[in-house]
């Protein structure tokens, strides 16, 4: 599998789970739709945007903003399938300087929010379900500690088993030869 079919993959479970817009007066993203928040959509744009330019964010522009903002800097291309979605949903989810961090911390390697060559390497060396399984461990337990986990963390945790047990199946059913040496099994 291509890295951009893995990226088209993991892409339609984020969308799926992001589902379309709201705007929970709870949520400090404010307006959102398929989990691009306003000021992320300011970012990506170049400009100051509404809760109306949320609204109309078509799917093309998110993915186009997913693949820069998230994939990209999550490191997520480097990574085997199933570690690819369970890196990519927690930097979606969480952003992805923290989700590299906790990657970092699920593969034992320094935690400096920038995935590169040490901690793609680091990959290689653990199977995927290892990681996965370390990586949303470490995702439920910063849920825990955040202060809208009253208000969400039923759905964050939710989200985080969800993710879990998908990314699991993926990596059990890849062959370590669809992706060359991205991960040892």
């Amino acid at each position: 599998m291509t890295e951009q079919e893995r990226f088209d993959r993991c892409l339609a479970e984020v969308l799926r789970l992001e589902g379309g817009y709201v705007d929970d007066p709870r949520d400090p993203g404010g307006a959102t739709r398929f989990g691009v928040t306003l000021a992320v959509l300011a970012q990506a744009r170049g400009r100051p945007c509404s809760a109306e330019d949320v609204a109309a964010l078509t799917t093309t522009e998110a993915a186009q903003i997913y693949r820069a903002r998230y994939w990209g800097p999550a490191g997520c291309g480097g990574l085997a399938a199933g570690l690819d979605l369970a890196a990519f949903d927690a930097a979606v989810n969480m952003g992805p300087a923290t989700a590299a961090r906790l990657l970092q911390a699920a593969l034992g390697v320094a935690a400096d929010g920038d995935v590169g060559a040490l901690t793609l390497a680091a990959a290689t060396r653990r199977t995927p379900g290892e990681t996965i399984r370390t990586l949303c461990g470490l995702r439920r337990r910063r849920y825990r500690a955040l202060a809208g986990f009253a208000a969400f963390g039923r759905g964050w945790l939710n989200r985080t088993d969800t993710i879990e047990a998908l990314a699991l199946a993926w990596a059990a059913n890849d062959s370590p030869d669809l992706i060359g040496d991205a991960h040892v099994v």
